[in-house]
């Protein structure tokens, strides 16, 4: 008995063709989302201690300096408290 191959869609077939001749260099789009969306979901995950945030632990996310700058003084707020 032959097994399944399962493939993901991604698209109409023209875009699927696109992903499948270069399985080397997978697709990264950046989505740029307001905090406030993000946040209560990720909250959540960390307090039900959901393992595929692991997948994600190196990945780089940016941040406006603002907040930035906000996050290290509430970290050193923390560190002396």
């Amino acid at each position: 008995m032959a097994r399944p191959q399962l493939r993901v869609y991604l698209g109409s077939e023209d875009s699927c063709e696109l992903a499948k001749s270069s399985p080397l260099q997978p697709e990264r789009a950046d989505v740029t989302v307001a905090l406030g969306d993000v946040l209560p979901l990720l909250v959540d995950a960390v307090q039900t201690r959901r393992a595929w945030l692991r997948d994600f632990e190196h990945d780089s996310v940016s941040l406006s300096a603002d907040l930035y700058e906000v996050l290290m003084a509430y970290q050193d707020l923390r560190q002396t408290g």
